[in-house]
């Protein structure tokens, strides 16, 4: 009877409605029949990383077609015996004992003495331990519902239909590579989801930006047609208690038009795109904006991811923390609590690649052609910080606020220009 009561409430939307399961079956048929699922073979979706993002995507995924256990299996694999420190798992218990539903499932589950045993100092609790229970470790303070959690990456993807990479850009392809291992048997080829917001710089043949969704289908062999890329203005705690929020999801329209469908829900709309490559680049470009700049200090396409993380992100807070000294660059860019800050990665690659004197525009004072590195102080001062930190986080101010430097205006119409536009930087003839 209470899973009755439960699954009844699940189906109230806030306003009191019903909400249509029967259009979530629907959509779920409609994805399988695509994907030419027959009776009694599960649609077998996986989430390959468990940040938040990835957490979270595969948590809503769960809640929504979780139910039809016969026509979809959703998982979530994140490495084994990460241990969970003392001060998180008191945090943990804070968190569990503050939500009654929390604490009521966990009761039920026969899982809540582990996490008193943990608070007080008697036993270790592991990452992949309390996944299961619905807990992300970047993201305690938002309980999830339960998760199926693999350790095995083989056992995870050797026979997925949907893989969703919720890694770190900086982890995609070490990643992908050991998948295509267990992908050489494979006869019908996966669709893969990226959320990973981050690039990384070549300069051979010609200085190029290299985007995950290239990486994975570099290390995979998988077609780019099924390999798509899906991003937005919102924060994944958010997302998951409810809030407004929108993404899109970029690629092939043979794919983004469907997935897109399958994964809108009432709070959280989902758009699609074919410009893949932009998108994904923003998603790395707007990391750099946000450990140094301010809101106020915006200008150019796609701005709303960016606004976000500069208010809410962890990007933005790393960069505070730096610059209040909370943090030092000694601890890394995979912070306790927060994860990966793939910013810092972000900073060297677009340094790296607007560095190279092969791109070299006119400086508009004086006419001389520079790197275009030069014409961007923000992301100069930033590399002399995070990466070969010659400069404290103070530096940060003067690059915002020197008055000598260029009107912000001029910048932006160099980059309109059909003379800096350069197809080859993001790997097109």
């Amino acid at each position: 009877m209470v899973g009755s009561i439960d699954t009844l409430h699940r189906s109230l939307n806030s306003n009191g409605s019903f909400y249509n399961f029967n259009g979530l079956e629907e959509k779920l048929d409609e994805l399988r029949h695509l994907l030419c699922k027959s009776d009694g073979d599960p649609l077998r979706i996986v989430s390959v990383g468990a940040g938040a993002w990835g957490s979270v995507f595969a948590a809503l995924l769960q809640d929504s077609y979780g139910q039809f256990r016969d026509k979809v299996q959703i998982r979530i694999w994140r490495r084994p015996a990460r241990a969970v420190d003392r001060a998180t798992a008191e945090h943990l218990f804070e968190v569990i004992n503050s939500r009654e539903d929390v604490l009521r499932r966990l009761i039920r589950r026969c899982a809540y003495l582990k996490y008193v045993e943990a608070r007080l100092g008697d036993r270790t609790l592991f990452a992949d331990e309390i996944l299961k229970d619905g807990f992300c470790l970047n993201m305690i303070d938002t309980p999830l519902c339960p998760l199926k959690v693999v350790t095995n990456l083989q056992e995870a993807v050797w026979d997925a239909d949907i893989v969703v990479n919720g890694l770190p850009s900086t982890e995609t392809r070490d990643v992908f590579q050991e998948i295509s291992n267990y992908w050489k048997e494979r006869i019908t080829v996966p669709i893969i989801i990226s959320l990973s917001k981050g690039i990384e710089a070549a300069l051979q043949p010609l200085p190029h930006i290299i985007t995950p969704t290239q990486m994975i289908n570099r290390a995979t062999g998988v077609p780019i047609e099924n390999i798509l890329y899906l991003g937005g203005p919102n924060i994944a705690s958010e997302i998951y208690n409810k809030e407004y929020a929108n993404a899109r999801i970029c690629g092939a329209e043979q794919w983004r038009k469907p997935l897109a469908k399958f994964l809108r829900q009432p709070h959280f709309i989902v758009w699609d795109n074919s410009d893949l490559v932009t998108h994904e680049v923003m998603g790395g470009l707007k990391n750099v904006y946000a450990i140094g700049a301010e809101p106020e200090k915006l200008a150019g396409p796609l701005l709303a991811d960016t606004y976000v993380t500069l208010l809410k992100g962890r990007n933005a807070w790393y960069g505070q923390m730096l610059a209040k000294g909370e943090l030092s660059r000694d601890m890394g860019d995979s912070i306790s609590g927060k994860g990966m800050i793939q910013g810092v990665s972000a900073v060297g690659a677009f340094y790296e690649l607007l560095s190279q004197s092969s791109l070299s525009v006119l400086h508009p004072d004086g006419n001389k052609p520079v790197a275009p590195v030069e014409l961007c102080p923000l992301l100069k001062t930033l590399y002399k910080i995070l990466i070969t930190r010659e400069k404290t986080a103070e530096a940060i101010l003067q690059a915002l606020r020197d008055e000598t430097l260029n009107d912000p205006r001029e910048r932006i119409e160099i980059a309109q220009t059909h003379a800096f536009y350069k197809p080859s930087l993001l790997g097109q003839p």
